[in-house]
């Protein structure tokens, strides 16, 4: 049976005192979580150790939110996979819709990014999905289909035993608007079905969160459809009290 997952990606927020506070709210509160649920949080890099810190002895993973393809290099403002994993980083968030529509990354840019955080032992987050144009032309399972196959071509399917898929459509990423969990378990299964053409076995043990302005009121619904694992939260995971009312919304 797969261990949901609720990941908080931070985004650029965050103070020490905000660290300091909301982490130490998550540590009160989930330091007798339920085995059912794996809970990360990705800070911005700068409070990477601070993180770690707080969290040394809480059940709580702690990951981040972007890793450069490259070991090492001239590469002014990057962080590296193995610079991350110094810092016992769990996981790593790859190819967020951010990073895609701002920063221009490629899928076979993240494909690399990938590789760089599997090499390290820590698990990729990768994100897939598409924007509101594409779905209202029909091309929503092409894109995400290309996207996760960028990766599954580039990787020993081996290799992606430990990795979690996000499915974050872009039209509902910050805009208070949330797939209907009819929607979101379609695209789901779809995902699904596209691991389950290169391993049935990875297919059925891969977690898949749903990502795009989940909140403490659409949660559980979400979460209780039978192909999503979990979640990848972003605004909602900066309010204390909203995120741990997420985390305890996995009823599976």
């Amino acid at each position: 049976m797969r261990r949901s997952l609720v990941a908080a990606n931070w985004k650029m927020h965050g103070s020490r005192e905000f660290v300091e506070e909301l982490l130490g709210a998550l540590t009160r509160e989930l330091a007798t979580q339920s085995e059912e649920v794996e809970i990360v949080v990705c800070p911005p890099s700068p409070y990477l150790s601070l993180c770690k810190e707080i969290l040394r002895s809480s059940p709580v993973l702690l990951g981040a939110q972007n890793a450069h393809e490259a070991s090492s290099g001239a590469y002014t403002g990057e962080v590296a996979a193995q610079m991350l994993n110094d810092f016992d980083v769990a996981m790593v968030i790859i190819g967020h819709s951010e990073r895609r529509a701002l920063f221009a990354e490629t899928d076979a840019q993240i494909a690399a990014k990938c590789q760089s955080v599997v090499a390290q032992g820590m698990s990729p987050i990768l994100c897939v999905g598409e924007t509101l144009q594409e779905r209202e032309a029909g091309q929503a399972e092409a894109v995400v289909a290309r996207q996760l196959n960028a990766v599954l071509e580039a990787l020993p399917i081996a290799s992606m035993s430990d990795a979690v898929i996000a499915y974050e459509p872009v039209w509902a990423i910050g805009t208070g608007k949330t797939a209907t969990p009819a929607q979101a378990q379609e695209m789901h299964a779809f995902i699904r079905s596209l691991l389950a053409k290169r391993d049935s076995v990875m297919a059925e043990n891969m977690r898949i969160l749903y990502g795009g302005s989940v909140n403490a009121s659409n949660a559980a619904q979400l979460f209780a459809e039978q192909d999503i694992d979990g979640g990848l939260v972003g605004g909602a995971s900066l309010k204390p009290e909203e995120f741990i009312t997420i985390c305890k919304s996995v009823s599976k």
